[in-house]
């Protein structure tokens, strides 16, 4: 593990891979890859792209890296996923999508799956930005899996959040009602020069500009490069706005972050003791013949793991 670090933190992109497939598939030697960069993280700002699917997150994402390139930083993309059923790993649209950017050599990015986590957030997801920060990418622009209106999940793990809206979708509607108005801090209307666009724009404007934060409401359009540039520059100045708070901001995320950890492992403990718990399956018994409620059921089982 001490030569793939070494050599990943020197800018082989082979090491750099390498590492964030053995996080990503949870092998036995990706804590002590996290173990060995950790002190070296802390210095990549993160923006997440999230919103309906078919909202154009990968093209538009593609057509930033030149333009975030061109402002001096150093990109990588990590593009969240849906998980092949078959095996387990990624489905690589995104790769496909962003094939004009990947031939930039600059740039790196690295297609990972949602392995079912809320959101289309991976639990690996974390370690990977490190992985990369630890590289010297100063800026990771992550792409969250279409999913609707649980695409708030990427706020935990970004810095700063896109949320992009596009013309002439069903998903838009129910996409602001769940709550997307509320996580952004810039939102985009993209796919512009389609019909829709402006009516669309001015929706939001309205719905966005009622709220305390007053986030900007952009146009941009993947297939023309208009607004691109524009975008980017905004993502660069939010960034540069908040660079004065980052430590307060990163230590809210390591809580986050931590409370999860905590909670995964106590999860797990509890799975295993219930699985070896002789009483457990008399209550699942009282409550089949509803001699028990749930609430009750519930709470004696647990009684009797943690007394």
């Amino acid at each position: 593990m001490l030569s793939i670090v070494k050599n990943l933190v020197e800018g082989d992109r082979r090491s750099l891979a390498r590492a964030i497939s053995i996080i990503d598939n949870n092998e036995q030697d990706s804590r002590q890859i996290i173990k060995e960069i950790f002190q070296k993280t802390g210095k990549a700002r993160t923006v997440g792209f999230t919103g309906p699917g078919g909202a154009g997150k990968s093209s538009l994402v593609g057509r930033l890296i030149p333009e975030c390139q061109a402002l001096g930083h150093k990109v990588a993309v990590l593009a969240v996923d849906p998980t092949s059923p078959i095996t387990g790993g990624a489905i690589l649209g995104d790769r496909i999508r962003m094939l004009g950017s990947l031939d930039n050599e600059k740039a790196f990015m690295r297609s990972m799956a949602s392995r079912g986590a809320v959101g289309g957030v991976s639990k690996s997801l974390r370690n990977a930005i490190r992985v990369l920060d630890a590289a010297g990418y100063d800026l990771i622009l992550v792409e969250s899996v279409g999913a609707g209106q649980l695409e708030i999940e990427i706020t935990k793990v970004v810095d700063l959040t896109v949320v992009l809206f596009t013309p002439n979708t069903g998903d838009n509607v129910q996409a602001i009602k769940a709550g997307l108005t509320e996580v952004g801090d810039i939102y985009v209307v993209n796919k512009a020069d389609i019909e829709g666009a402006g009516p669309l724009y001015n929706i939001l404007v309205d719905m966005i500009g009622s709220t305390e934060r007053k986030p900007p409401v952009l146009k941009t359009s993947a297939k023309t490069g208009k607004g691109v540039k524009e975008l980017a520059q905004r993502i660069d100045k939010l960034l540069e706005e908040r660079s004065i708070n980052y430590k307060v901001h990163e230590r809210k995320m390591l809580e986050d972050e931590l409370k999860d950890m905590v909670s995964d492992i106590i999860s797990q403990k509890v799975a295993s003791m219930l699985k070896e718990n002789k009483k457990y399956s008399v209550f699942v018994d009282k409550l089949a013949k509803k001699e028990m409620d749930p609430y009750m059921a519930a709470e004696k089982v647990a009684a009797s793991l943690f007394k």
